[in-house]
């Protein structure tokens, strides 16, 4: 099992930014992947950016060059760094941890992007 607790959504005017944290614990030698995922009203939930335990980051085509997903180097956290923020990217943003075809995910953070 892996726990997972999302932190920093908050409320930031267009053109701003904002750190994501998911602090994760439990078996995370089970895990291969972390994601983060994020839902608007009204719409499914969709991949944002994922990084593989071997480092490799990708990222949905939206948030190119205006998100970075990254770990922490001393504990189990990985962020989302999100700038230059639009309304488009309001949303409840989850952290999900993947690995031998289950995935674990946290409660959630809000999102929102005012113009």
């Amino acid at each position: 099992q892996v726990q997972l607790v999302e932190s920093g959504g908050d409320w930031v005017q267009a053109g701003g930014s904002l750190r994501l944290s998911c602090r994760a614990s439990g078996d995370m030698d089970s895990i291969s992947a972390v994601d983060w995922f994020r839902q608007a009203p009204g719409k499914q939930r969709e991949l944002v950016a994922a990084l593989t335990m071997n480092g490799f980051p990708n990222y949905v085509d939206s948030v190119k060059g205006r998100f970075t997903i990254s770990r922490s180097s001393t504990d189990n956290t990985w962020f989302l760094d999100m700038d230059k923020l639009e309304p488009a990217d309001t949303a409840v943003y989850y952290c999900c941890a993947e690995g031998w075809g289950t995935r674990y995910w946290g409660q959630g953070t809000q999102v929102t992007v005012s113009s």
